[in-house]
């Protein structure tokens, strides 16, 4: 406190000009209640095609692809190369001339964009020193009828122009694809192969070409892949057949139909066992690894067969390397799952990946009974040199992880089944609706696993502030392409994270908000939800106006700082009531929790709500005390992000 301002209203005191003052502070404000309560926050109406209640409209559309894709790993040269056979739906409006394409793998390419954009630096997504040329090579591009397709590649994307215009509501076409390409070693963590000592195990993701969303929102969706952005696309249903050397094991997020032609009699037992077993079975154990008789003799290679239904993307891993094991997945109507797990014998052992299995079981039976039951027939786990990565029904994680990070990474990577699996936001653009969701929900699941084994509170909320509001953040809702990558794990992760834990906890209320949160997946399962239909959605059910908090959070990387400015007896008397004025000094707003202490060691708290500031940059409130107080202190849980915590508390000065 300044001391010429103690000076000041100690003279006023003796004066008498004014009321006893226990303690009183002059700070400069930089709220402004009309920006932070602005009503518009909303830039369009509901319509037809989005409810402004948050649901899909009646007249909502979605595109639908389906894909036949064939294809064969030669693991000497790391190329994939075959066939893929998509057929397209137009359910939207709009006839279409062409259809666009994602070709990822062209970001590994030396002309790709990804990799020009990559630092000098250490980065995620890639070495802008590594000489690794990949990409696709396609070899045809051909229509139903046979004919050669017009097609022209830029970057990432390949357009494919169609002879007459594919019809609105309902109008199909087919396009085949030859194509082959390396798999890069590193591929921007989401692909690649790993080194171990019984031979390689390739992660392969973003391996085929696949047709790109157009939507209501932005037609076309052709933004370019260069790493940060993850995906988005169509759902529909995939068959898949991998051609693999005989002696390896592969691996993929969907039902397996040839289990009798490429796993020993044995391991089909074993199989079995797994899928009634609440206890992690060995399917092929670490000693077994390297005898030639856990796989099928008199076979070069083998052709594997496999079905993924309304997915929107497909991966798989291969490798001779896998110790396999697994177990029964429990869901909420009585169905059952198989979580399985594939890693080499470098991660077994030492409280690491021997306990993966276990891990896939809890946090799908836990996802399930929150939100909505799992979907897929297997869930996989499987260690790759990656730090995670997810698909449906498949994530890659790293070999090296074990104990808590096990855990960790293990339990994010398959929420991401319901994020952006189930509900299929737009990662390129909004990497805060899987990501920051995902991390939400994973901070439920570990409370709730195995009694908390790996469970550490948030702690003090207070400090994370420093953090997640600094003045040189971008928003939450930037695009991870237009975030310094040093920031995408607090702004796609941590910030959007704690924020739907405080709206959550503190301010509308666990039960309120978890009706709300379900009915979002609800709404949005296997079709495309923008941010404010998440919004609309949240705001509708809870039956609550949030404006303030999406602007200031989200659309902002608004600060939030409440101070204690004054606290004084009414008519000087303390046993009369005291006065307590509260300041927001930052632009952010939020609800105030006080702890009132008074001199025989009581403590009361009172909560206001957030409305206070609708119209106020400073607050005043009655307690009705009826002796001396001895302290007050702001956000006595720490579980607000006051960046500022040394003005929340006042303490009666010593007599």
């Amino acid at each position: 406190m300044n001391k010429s301002v103690i000076s000041f209203c100690g003279l006023l005191l003796l004066l008498g000009l004014v009321p006893e003052t226990l303690f009183s502070q002059i700070t400069k404000s930089n709220y402004n209640y009309q920006e932070a309560f602005n009503p518009f926050f909303y830039t369009n109406n509901g319509n037809e095609y989005r409810s402004a209640s948050g649901m899909p409209g009646p007249k909502y559309w979605q595109n639908a692809v389906d894909y036949k894709i064939a294809v064969k790993l030669n693991d000497q040269t790391h190329e994939i190369s075959g066939t893929v056979i998509l057929e397209y739906t137009n359910n939207s409006p709009d006839e279409l001339d062409f259809i666009w394409l994602q070709l990822d793998q062209n970001m590994f390419s030396q002309e790709g964009r990804g990799h020009q954009i990559v630092p000098l630096t250490k980065s995620r997504y890639g070495d802008a020193q590594s000489d690794f040329d990949g990409g696709y090579d396609i070899k045809s591009v051909k229509l139903s009828s046979g004919k050669d397709a017009e097609h022209l590649i830029t970057d990432t994307r390949m357009q494919v122009f169609l002879p007459e215009p594919l019809k609105p509501n309902g109008g199909k076409t087919t396009i085949s694809i030859d194509y082959s390409y390396i798999v890069p070693t590193y591929g921007a963590d989401r692909t690649g192969v790993l080194k171990t000592q019984n031979g390689e195990i390739f992660a392969i993701a973003q391996w085929f070409p696949r047709v790109a969303v157009y939507d209501d929102i932005l037609g076309w969706n052709v933004v370019p892949y260069t790493g940060p952005g993850e995906f988005y696309l169509e759902y529909g249903n995939y068959e898949v057949d991998i051609t693999a050397p005989a002696n390896h094991i592969v691996v993929l997020g969907g039902e397996l139909l040839n289990p009798q032609e490429v796993y020993t009699p044995e391991q089909l037992k074993r199989l079995e066992q797994a899928k009634k077993s609440d206890k992690t079975v060995i399917i092929r154990s670490a000693e077994e690894v390297t005898q030639a008789s856990s796989r099928p003799q008199g076979k070069k290679e083998l052709t594997w067969k496999f079905r993924l239904e309304k997915a929107h993307d497909v991966a798989w891993a291969s490798s001779p390397a896998f110790i396999i094991d697994g177990a029964k997945i429990n869901l909420p109507s009585g169905k059952s799952s198989l979580a399985l797990s594939a890693y080499p014998v470098e991660s077994n052992g030492g409280n690491a990946w021997e306990r993966s299995t276990e891990y896939t079981k809890a946090s799908i039976e836990f996802y399930s009974k929150l939100l909505m039951e799992y979907p897929y027939p297997v869930a996989v786990n499987v260690a790759a040199n990656l730090g995670g990565m997810e698909y449906p029904g498949i994530v890659f994680c790293s070999y090296k992880s074990k104990a808590a990070g096990l855990w960790g990474v293990t339990d994010h990577e398959f929420g991401h089944i319901w994020f952006p699996m189930i509900v299929g936001s737009n990662e390129r653009f909004h990497a805060w609706m899987d990501e920051g969701f995902n991390t939400f929900i994973n901070d439920l699941s570990t409370e709730a696993f195995n009694g908390g084994e790996y469970y550490r509170p948030m702690g003090d909320a207070n400090r994370l502030a420093q953090a997640l509001t600094r003045p040189d953040l971008e928003p939450i809702m930037s695009t991870p392409q237009s975030m310094q990558e040093r920031n995408i794990g607090t702004l796609a992760y941590v910030k959007p994270g704690f924020g739907l834990t405080l709206l959550r906890n503190e301010i509308l209320g666990p039960e309120r908000f978890d009706r709300a949160f379900k009915a979002y997946v609800d709404r949005w399962a296997y079709k495309h939800p923008t941010p404010d239909d998440f919004f609309r959605t949240i705001e509708n059910v809870a039956g609550e106006n949030l404006n303030w908090f999406w602007r200031g959070w989200f659309k902002y990387n608004w600060r939030f700082d409440q101070a204690v400015r004054r606290v004084a007896y009414e008519d000087d008397d303390p046993a009369n009531g005291v006065l307590i004025t509260v300041d927001n000094l930052e632009k952010l707003p939020m609800p105030v929790v006080v702890d009132i202490t008074t001199k025989s060691g009581d403590t009361h708290r009172v909560r206001l709500p957030v409305e206070i500031w609708e119209r106020n940059s400073s607050w005043t409130f009655r307690y009705p005390s009826t002796e001396e107080v001895i302290a007050v202190q702001l956000d006595p849980d720490k579980v607000y992000p006051d960046h500022n915590p040394e003005n929340n508390r006042w303490e009666a000065p010593a007599k």
